[in-house]
């Protein structure tokens, strides 16, 4: 059971996005080589502009795992009534190694957030075998948990997201 004070929790990722879940491998999501993802932590979209490095820590060689990364503030967070839209999925990522190792099936877009507040949110799931994901067939008004369901991962095994919003031309000197 999850805790009030989870990150996951306190952003409404859990609840939004995805249901409950035991964290039961550990995915560190990196940009630019440097700045690490944590949840709830404001990046710049001039500084996400490139596809992270997403490592998995956990599971083996012979396990798989699926990437998503979504936003759910479609078109703005007061009123997200587009709910999600697909940003990056890479499928067949092996266990114990990052995404170059998995297959890109819908290619990184940056986070272009218009208004308010976004949260961008990387969930991992575990396949149930390699080369059995399919792509949703839109990048708009995507769901998480029927993909999930779609595919058959059951709940993700980590989940990290960040909020980022509109620069302004002050700040991005």
């Amino acid at each position: 059971m999850a805790k009030i004070s989870d990150p996951l929790v306190v952003g409404r990722v859990i609840g939004d996005v995805i249901d409950c879940f035991t964290p039961s491998v550990k995915m560190t999501v990196t940009y630019n080589s440097s700045k690490k993802v944590y949840n709830g932590h404001e990046l710049y979209p001039s500084s996400v502009t490139v596809k992270p490095k997403v490592e998995v820590h956990g599971g083996d060689m012979r396990s798989f795992f699926t990437l998503v990364m979504t936003d759910p503030d479609v078109p703005g967070p007061s009123d997200p009534y587009l709910k999600e839209h697909l940003h990056w999925i890479v499928t067949d990522i092996p266990g114990t190694t990052d995404n170059t190792f998995g297959r890109e099936v819908v290619t990184y877009e940056m986070p272009r957030p218009n208004i308010g507040i976004h949260r961008f949110v990387f969930l991992l799931f575990k396949q149930k075998g390699r080369q059995t994901v399919i792509p949703p067939p839109s990048k708009d008004h995507f769901n998480s948990r029927k993909f999930a369901e779609a595919n058959e991962f059951g709940l993700p095994v980590a989940a990290v997201f960040f909020n980022a919003q509109r620069e302004t031309a002050a700040r991005r000197r």
